[in-house]
């Protein structure tokens, strides 16, 4: 491997980015294992040098550091520096698959919560019962949430479940429990979401609740959740605020 403080002058972490500043230097140190900059026994750049070339404070950079330790991807050696440790690269950013939005929160390391706004149950209408392949009255139970990372709202979550698929859903409190798994606690498994994704700009509704100007940018993701039977469980609407939500994914030819 090239030495890796030859690579190229590291981008500067922004501060404005939705992600936290350590998450973005784990981004960083990621991307030099995956564009073979840094691979297994390779020494980082001094930390005084690497922060410096970041824009970020030691105390950030010891922060993703560490983490990196604890996952086995890093190691410290005394007085020398740190070395990349067996870590494969992977081909993706980030996995391709359905997660939960807890699951995403723990996986960034942040702590996820919710404000509910609603979570009641009304019959279903002939929109929505078209929608999910059910008779028109059947009852559906209707849970709206913001949901933030770190005390930061970034979404409001509109689903509409019928209450056939789990009966106990009223009985959960979702400002901490997980919709997927409620879901699963009720033998219902999740296999996929058909998705469309569109931009938008704020209303008064939304900029109340995600703290954004009207007419701000905002991404609003639709989504049909179906089983491994391709039986529609679940339809949702979740309107991001667009300065504080990325969406990467991998296309392949």
């Amino acid at each position: 491997m090239d030495d890796p403080t030859a690579s190229p002058t590291p981008r500067r972490i922004e501060a404005a980015y939705p992600d936290p500043l350590w998450i973005q230097v784990l981004h960083w140190i990621n991307e030099q294992v995956e564009q073979h900059r840094l691979g297994p026994g390779d020494r980082l750049p001094p930390e005084r040098q690497l922060a410096q070339d970041l824009g970020v404070s030691r105390v950030t950079l010891r922060k993703a550091l560490n983490h990196l330790v604890d996952e086995g991807k890093i190691k410290p050696a005394q007085g020398r520096g740190w070395y990349v440790e067996g870590w494969q690269a992977s081909s993706e950013e980030w996995p391709n698959r359905l997660e939960s939005f807890s699951e995403t929160a723990a996986r960034l390391g942040l702590e996820g919560s919710s404000a509910v706004l609603r979570a009641d149950t009304e019959p279903a209408s002939l929109d929505l019962s078209e929608s999910l392949g059910i008779p028109p009255g059947l009852p559906i139970f209707h849970l709206e949430r913001v949901r933030m990372l770190g005390g930061i709202p970034i979404a409001i979550d509109s689903s509409q479940i019928p209450l056939r698929e789990a009966p106990t859903l009223p009985s959960y409190d979702f400002t901490t429990a997980s919709l997927f798994q409620a879901l699963t606690d009720c033998g219902v498994e999740l296999a996929r979401t058909e998705s469309t994704i569109e931009a938008l700009g704020a209303d008064a509704y939304v900029s109340t609740h995600l703290g954004i100007a009207v007419g701000d940018p905002i991404l609003v993701m639709k989504q049909i959740a179906l089983d491994g039977s391709d039986r529609r469980v679940f339809t949702s609407v979740i309107t991001y605020a667009g300065q504080r939500y990325r969406l990467r994914t991998s296309f392949v030819r």
